[in-house]
């Protein structure tokens, strides 16, 4: 697993160690991952967003990046009524997550969107479709543009759950930004900015993972 966290090393070691411990075709997508460097959600990560589904009672979820398919089965693992869409623009990660979706016996209840998420996010809103959640964790230089028609899908008191916002730290300091990093850090910045000040959202910056944005839509 590529490791982003940006908290201490004692305190990752902490949780990830109470964490329950995956199994099956899960624990063989992390070690796919970790072997293959294929970035996917950090454990504590994916525990916020299966505890935030419970807590909403979540069911129709939207996920901007899908990789492997990894976060998806978890997300789907929840409760089973809940269906996915999912949008992924690599197409051979797109139909790895497709076998994984089948061997999960999930396909009836997750459907992936293969293509790039700033076209088939705009179709989706212009079909009506709404969403009680939605998981953005795709290319970060883009979170702004995938921001406009993600709020616009989501219902009131929809959540809107954006990944790697801290981005190994370089988000919160000059100090960590590497010099070919400097563009996707604006980016980020000026997203977070937006988040925090948009009078439609609430937003809350958590520190777990690699930095996860909250936001919650204004009834």
């Amino acid at each position: 697993m590529i490791d982003d966290s940006i908290n201490h090393e004692y305190i990752i070691r902490y949780i990830r160690d109470v964490l329950p411990k995956c199994e099956g075709l899960l624990k063989e997508l992390e070690e796919f991952a970790e072997a293959n460097e294929v970035p996917i959600s950090q454990p504590e990560t994916i525990k916020l967003l299966e505890t935030l589904i419970r807590l909403s009672g979540a069911e129709n979820i939207l996920e901007v990046g899908s990789a492997i398919g990894y976060s998806a089965v978890r997300m789907a693992g929840v409760r089973g009524n809940i269906k996915i869409d999912t949008i992924e623009i690599n197409p051979e990660a797109a139909a790895y997550a497709k076998r994984v979706f089948e061997r999960a016996g999930l396909s009836g209840r997750i459907t992936l969107h293969e293509g790039n998420a700033a076209e088939i996010l705009p179709r989706l809103r212009d079909e009506g479709r709404r969403f009680d959640m939605i998981f953005i964790d795709a290319s970060k230089a883009q979170y702004n543009n995938f921001f406009e028609p993600c709020f616009e899908m989501l219902g009131p008191g929809g959540l809107l759950i954006s990944d790697n916002i801290l981005y190994k730290g370089m988000t919160a300091t000059d100090e960590l930004v590497l010099h070919r990093k400097r563009t996707i850090v604006k980016r980020l910045r000026e997203y977070v900015d937006m988040l925090n000040s948009h009078s439609g959202i609430d937003t809350a910056v958590v520190p777990i993972g690699d930095g996860v944005a909250l936001s919650v839509k204004k009834f």
